[in-house]
């Protein structure tokens, strides 16, 4: 399993989250993003329909019809209900058991301190259970790259 950290210091995560989730989509991928709060998924929502004006991101949330075919799911549970190998954790939410995902995400906000200590105790976490992580950042063009 890849574990990956992705450290906002340049935009908002509702701005980096759609290019990296069109990626997976890309290959082919099932996703899904846990975020905090109804309000949170009711905006991610609105943004993958509209982040960009030529295209849009094949999406649902865990509320809507036929969440399990959706080769995105917004939710703000723990569960896989789309079968997903590739999970995005946002907004700091509590990740549940990883096992059975291909590749997980974290991405925190780098000027939220409740997102960055979360991110850190996952990080320890997740160390000590001997996992491989690595750790990304936003250079200043808000492009990621990968830190040592």
């Amino acid at each position: 399993m890849d574990i990956l950290f992705y450290h906002l210091t340049e935009t908002k995560m509702e701005d980096a989250l759609p290019p990296l989730l069109e990626k997976c989509i890309e290959r082919n991928w099932r996703v899904v993003v846990q975020t905090v709060g109804e309000e949170r998924q009711a905006l991610l929502d609105a943004q993958f329909w509209t982040f960009r004006d030529e295209s849009f991101l094949p999406h649902g949330t865990d509320q809507a019809l036929h969440a399990d075919v959706q080769p995105i799911l917004i939710t703000t549970g723990q569960g896989n209900v789309n079968a997903a190998t590739v999970r995005f954790q946002v907004d700091g939410a509590e990740p549940p058991d990883l096992d059975g995902y291909e590749r997980v995400v974290f991405m925190f906000d780098g000027y939220d301190e409740a997102q960055l200590s979360l991110a850190r105790t996952q990080w320890k976490k997740l160390k000590g259970e001997g996992h491989t992580l690595s750790y990304w950042q936003q250079n200043r063009d808000g492009r990621w790259e990968k830190k040592a």
